[in-house]
């Protein structure tokens, strides 16, 4: 058995296990080997970690390898000018701290150091005492503007989309749009494929706006027949049609002052879009079989998992329409995409399905469900081309299946046991990819221990199950995830 972790686990566990440094991460920046060497000395002295840099390439490899609290960088080097990395630096990164740092100091080269991103200007020789000051009073300003951010960013998350569970980046930029734009009146466009969650975002902008006292009115516009759908949005009177024995409020009036949401709005058809046009652009309409117009205050919000542009190239919807709609457009991420959010959306379904059928609840009415090690990966592998809607299917029915905490990959659906294995990317050596992603890695690994154990075992699952201490149905599910053709091997 491999008694090693591959390289780029060697290099996670370096980071992991590096001391904390309490100061913070400085790059220094200088052609001038007796500066390097003072400032390495000065800043180690105060408890910073220090990485140094020789010239203006060498310190940009070390930018894009490593995040840094602060950088000091030289304005006079051989291969490129203090000035110009500072440039490079801030067209890709507004954020990290810059001072620089010359033996020609003036007045005019501070304030174009200053208009170009530098953050401050220090002049050699410089004042040991000032410099630390500096130092230290720019690392905790940008690490206390972090902490708001991620502080708010949290609490947005935790307690304004209470539905709606992410953490990963694409999401946090997600939460951050709906933010920005709940508070307005403009008309917004969700595009997403099925079961990305596109109502659940619609209701989070309606809550999060100043019409949240009022009706959020829902209409699946693919559900319902087209020869309705006109009465149904905008209601009709008596006797305009056989069987309208009364008049009736449409989904425009009823959502008068609040939000209506319209899904699937691509299936609308052309005669009810050109009546939906009217009512973005003049806020009236006519209930079928009036002649009086009804004003109403409603903001729209639609959402479809098509491609509206092609739709309109085809003639199937309205261009100005589109455009109206269009106004604001939030692109949600399919599952497959946000991978990292699966655990946290696993423990939001397993809390919500274990309280509608009351069991394996703690004291806090929390979940104790938790999936085993090896159907979680089932779960991480998946491509889920239902979104998270298939993923909250899936788990329903492990609450529903299961007896006991630990759920097992046996209560997992068929299509996902049956799914193919793994696909682990590798070069034209039969290397893995450069970039492999972490499940790549870990997948890798954990089938050429296997493989090992195989073939020391001459091709036992038995025997390597018990050498590698799993159940012999785990190595057998491992077996045809990871694509291990053992009928082949033990042939």
């Amino acid at each position: 058995m491999p008694t090693s972790l591959p390289e780029p686990f060697a290099d996670l566990a370096a980071d992991v296990l590096a001391p904390e440094t309490a100061r913070g991460h400085v790059l220094v920046i200088d052609d001038e080997p007796d500066i390097r060497e003072s400032l390495e000395t000065l800043l180690t002295s105060e408890g910073y970690r220090v990485d140094l840099a020789a010239n203006a390439a060498e310190g940009m490899k070390r930018l894009e390898k490593s995040a840094f609290d602060l950088v000091l960088l030289d304005l006079m080097m051989p291969d490129k000018s203090g000035m110009q990395v500072l440039e490079e630096v801030r067209a890709r990164d507004v954020e990290t701290p810059i001072f620089l740092i010359t033996a020609y100091g003036s007045i005019e080269v501070a304030v174009n150091a200053l208009k170009r991103g530098a953050n401050d200007y220090f002049s050699k020789p410089w004042d040991n005492e000032k410099l630390l000051i500096e130092i230290d009073r720019m690392i905790s300003k940008r690490r206390l503007e972090r902490e708001n951010t991620e502080l708010k960013r949290a609490l947005r998350q935790r307690y304004s989309f209470p539905n709606i569970v992410g953490k990963s980046e694409r999401m946090l930029k997600i939460f951050d749009l709906v933010g920005q734009v709940a508070g307005s009146r403009a008309t917004i466009l969700i595009t997403g494929e099925t079961g990305t969650g596109k109502e659940l975002i619609a209701n989070a902008i309606h809550a999060h706006s100043a019409r949240a006292g009022h009706p959020f009115v829902p209409v699946h516009s693919g559900s319902v027949p087209p020869d309705l759908l006109e009465s149904a949005l905008f209601g009709h009177v008596r006797g305009a049609f056989t069987g309208a024995v009364a008049s009736r409020k449409g989904y425009f009036e009823t959502a008068d002052r609040g939000t209506i949401f319209f899904d699937e709005i691509g299936t609308i058809s052309l005669e009810t879009q050109t009546k939906l046009l009217r009512v973005i652009q003049e806020r009236e309409f006519m209930p079928l079989g009036s002649a009086e117009t009804v004003k109403v205050d409603v903001r729209i919000v639609a959402a479809t998992n098509a491609d509206l542009k092609k739709l309109v190239e085809e003639g199937k919807f309205r261009e100005d329409l589109y455009y109206r709609l269009n106004v604001i457009n939030l692109a949600l991420p399919a599952l497959r995409d946000r991978k990292e959010d699966i655990p946290a959306l696993v423990q939001h379904f397993f809390d919500k399905y274990c309280r509608e059928n009351e069991k394996y609840l703690d004291e806090h009415r929390r979940s104790r469900l938790y999936f085993e090690p090896d159907a979680m990966q089932i779960l991480m592998d998946h491509s889920w081309p239902g979104n998270v809607r298939e993923l909250e299917n899936v788990v329903e029915r492990a609450v529903v299946l299961a007896a006991q905490p630990a759920v097992s990959a046996a209560v997992l659906p068929e299509h996902l046991m049956e799914a193919r294995g793994l696909r682990i990317r590798r070069d034209e050596s039969g290397h893995l990819a450069a970039d492999a992603s972490l499940f790549e890695v870990v997948a890798d690994f954990e089938r050429r221990t296997i493989m090992e154990q195989l073939e020391k075992s001459d091709w036992s699952q038995t025997a390597a199950a018990e050498t590698l201490r799993i159940p012999l149905s785990t190595l057998n599910q491992k077996i045809k995830r990871l694509n291990i053709d053992v009928k082949k091997r033990g042939a």
